[in-house]
């Protein structure tokens, strides 16, 4: 007989989320029964296929405070951060001429590595580059922007909300020093699923967001290019078909572009009700490791937080013991799903200057929409007991 498992808590939602089942009921009409390319326009198939990516692309632009012909669609946020990097850096490249100096982009160290690569191949390509480092709570320093600024800068590219830390960067005042030299400014937005994302407010030029961080689909995304003027120059990266006003070439996927559409639709609607219940949850969590735990450490800024994340050090325990410890019990993880790939330390944690043993000792908590206080109370007792058995057995090695 096959013993009962207890479901498992998942407290990884900066990873990625569950597609929420209103999401999934959205799309699967246009798998098998309105299966039309939206580029054919010659048949009804195709032209309600059209319709649906319209209708998905206003809903993403009311999200962002946009309008639906500045939204580009991609296949996630990496696409459209190197569509965003990439496309200005090479556009404003493509048009130096002959003894002149080559343009500037200006990026931050705890950008996620979707820009931070990009940014380093655009330095190999002759671009150059400063990368800006943050204070302890992982805040850049809006001074330090304009301080980098050139008269050859054509790009900004500062995160909205940190994937590993949750902390939220001060983009108006960025925004600000920037406009005043009239520098662009692309900030990632894949991780703002309780933060708002209005670019009319922020002023920002351009925005990637992707479907899988607010309960969407996996596999597509979307970079939202603010129409100005001068308008803003993108060298494409993909080429053929002329796509997306020619630059995102390719057959766009109507089930997940329907499925970004409802995601964005449900979180326009819910945000701030969300936000408010998920920070509640979160100060509880943070509560109990304090009491139940103890020797804890937050990692980056609690006041400049997205609700949804907590990032602690536990003194003694090494975090990947942790994690194996839980794993049969609740999601969690050290920092990007991306970066883990690597082994590396986390950059994220470096850029704040914290000493390696702590890196090593660091947890992300990931909160979302299905969380629950259930999952809370139990992640605690799992945690509180795990924690106390792995010091029990380090104090006892080191006896």
């Amino acid at each position: 007989m096959v013993g009962h498992r207890m479901a498992l808590i998942y407290l990884d939602n900066q990873s990625t989320t569950r597609c929420d089942p209103r999401v999934l009921q959205a799309m699967l009409p246009w798998f098998s029964e309105h299966y039309g390319n939206a580029a054919a326009r010659s048949h009804a198939l195709g032209m309600r296929a059209r319709g649906a990516i319209e209708r998905a692309r206003a809903q993403i632009a009311r999200w962002v405070g946009a309008s639906p012909k500045e939204v580009i669609l991609t296949s996630g946020a990496t696409e459209a951060n190197n569509l965003a990097v990439l496309g200005v850096a090479r556009a404003a490249l493509r048009t130096t001429t002959a003894g002149r100096p080559p343009p500037h982009v200006v990026t931050v160290a705890t950008e996620h590595p979707a820009v931070l690569d990009p940014v380093e191949a655009l330095r190999r390509e002759g671009v150059d580059v400063t990368v800006l480092g943050v204070d302890a709570d992982g805040l850049v320093d809006p001074d330090d922007v304009q301080r980098a600024l050139r008269p050859t800068t054509v790009l900004v590219s500062v995160m909205r909300v940190n994937n590993e830390i949750g902390v939220v960067q001060p983009l108006h005042a960025i925004v600000e020093r920037c406009r005043a030299q009239g520098v662009a400014v692309h900030t990632d937005a894949a991780q703002a699923s309780l933060v708002p994302v209005d670019m009319s407010a922020l002023d920002v030029d351009l925005v990637s967001v992707s479907a899988h961080k607010i309960y969407g689909p996996k596999g597509v995304g979307a970079l939202v290019v603010r129409r100005r003027r001068p308008r803003i120059a993108l060298e494409p990266l993909l080429h053929g078909g002329g796509h997306e006003r020619g630059l995102r070439s390719g057959t766009l996927p109507v089930p997940l572009v329907v499925g970004l559409g409802e995601a964005a639709q449900l979180l326009t609607e819910a945000q701030e009700r969300e936000a408010a219940s998920v920070v509640l949850l979160r100060d509880q969590l943070l509560a109990g490791l304090r009491e139940q735990v103890g020797g804890i450490r937050v990692n980056g800024s609690l006041q400049h937080r997205a609700p949804n994340n907590l990032n602690v050090s536990f003194d003694g325990v090494e975090a990947a013991a942790l994690l194996v410890a839980l794993r049969d019990i609740v999601c969690l993880s050290t920092g990007s799903a991306c970066s883990s790939e690597s082994q590396r330390p986390s950059h994220v944690l470096d850029a704040l200057g914290m000493p390696g043993d702590r890196i090593g000792r660091s947890v992300r908590f990931g909160l979302g929409r299905f969380t629950t206080e259930h999952d809370i109370t139990t992640t605690l007792d799992a945690i509180a007991q795990k924690v106390g058995q792995l010091r029990s057995m380090a104090s006892l090695y080191e006896t």
